[in-house]
């Protein structure tokens, strides 16, 4: 039984650590939304666009990281 919580910790860990950029984009999108619902057009507009902010953000690091790492070895 221990086995399999830490291994469970382990996926989940592991699914935090390469989804955790579309789990941040999908909290900021559901904030727009939110944001537009309540009326607060302009701030539901303005923070509309952090999605892609971070999700480019996030490819941007990772290529960076891949080609450090790809020269290092």
């Amino acid at each position: 039984m221990r086995k399999q919580n830490i291994y469970a910790m382990k996926n989940y860990k592991e699914f935090i650590l390469v989804y955790y950029p579309i789990i941040i984009a999908f909290i900021a999108m559901m904030y727009s939304i939110f944001l537009g619902l309540t009326g607060d057009y302009e701030s539901a507009q303005y923070s509309a666009h952090w999605p892609a902010t971070i999700l480019l953000f996030a490819i941007a690091i990772r290529q960076r990281r891949n080609n450090f790492y790809n020269q290092n070895n």
